[in-house]
């Protein structure tokens, strides 16, 4: 796994962006006015996004157009996946285990 991807997304502006590149491409002055950034900051906070990966951009015109790039993104629901079956085999161990302590106060409250 890239840690490149974790870096980029740490910052909070980044983050923000990715969020509202879900919904699809947009401008630079778009992304600057959606965030309340200045348009300085949102390009700085794209070109790191772009440098990791994250997102591609088209010149049309004078305009940059952002939108997401779906590989990294792939790539770390990939490896969180590797995450996932272990917490699911220790939740379906704990169901188990809540079920045979269940079990137990049943047979308790019976006598």
């Amino acid at each position: 796994m890239d840690t490149t991807t974790f870096s980029a997304l740490a910052e909070p502006n980044r983050f923000n962006i990715v969020e509202l590149l879900r919904n699809g491409p947009l401008s630079v002055g778009e992304i600057a006015d959606r965030l309340g950034l200045n348009q300085p900051q949102a390009s700085k906070h794209l070109r790191v996004l772009s440098e990791a990966g994250l997102v591609e951009v088209q010149a049309i015109v004078n305009r940059r157009i952002y939108k997401l790039r779906p590989q990294p993104l792939i790539e770390l629901d990939n490896w969180l996946e590797t995450y996932r079956s272990i917490w699911n085999e220790r939740f379906d161990r704990l169901d188990e285990y809540l079920l045979e302590l269940q079990s137990k106060e049943n047979k308790k409250s019976d006598l």
